[in-house]
């Protein structure tokens, strides 16, 4: 099945399974390895992208469901004046240690940005918890995505 999608600002068409998964085309056919898989289940949240303004595992979705939408992943996100700061933050408090779990906390934490921001522990807590950390822990995640939202309210 031919399939197009925008992804990180470029404009896609592919020929796809459509029952393949939107991870392995990502990965395999665009050699996009910001996206990572680790449960394949859709419950580690390594492979989290936003399709459509909207964070989604990317490992339970079949690429036919990217047909005509917006992708945007780590890479994209990076090239962003907010994905800029969040990386900074994530760097300043050494949130990331092996960084196999980053670009998902990365992207999850950005759309958390965008659509609320507030400095709140409690709601960032909610908004990460499909997210899954083994080495760092989530304190320094946490300190960074707060930080990130202290200096976009600064207007940094």
């Amino acid at each position: 099945m031919k399939i197009s999608f925008n992804i990180n600002g470029r404009n896609v068409k592919l020929d796809v399974d459509p029952m393949r998964r939107l991870l392995d085309v990502l990965r395999d056919d665009l050699e996009l390895t910001d996206i990572k898989e680790s449960c394949g289940e859709g419950e580690c949240g390594a492979c989290t992208i936003i399709l459509d303004d909207k964070p989604v595992t990317s490992c339970i979705l079949n690429a036919v469901h990217a047909d005509g939408k917006k992708i945007l992943t780590a890479n994209g996100i990076s090239k962003t004046r907010i994905g800029e700061i969040l990386l900074d933050c994530f760097d300043q408090t050494n949130s990331v240690q092996c960084g196999f779990c980053f670009p998902g906390f990365y992207v999850t934490a950005y759309h958390y940005l965008i659509t609320d921001g507030e400095p709140s522990l409690e709601k960032i807590r909610y908004a990460l918890s499909g997210n899954i950390c083994r080495c760092t822990g989530y304190k320094k995640i946490f300190e960074s995505v707060i930080m990130a939202c202290e200096r976009l309210q600064e207007g940094s």
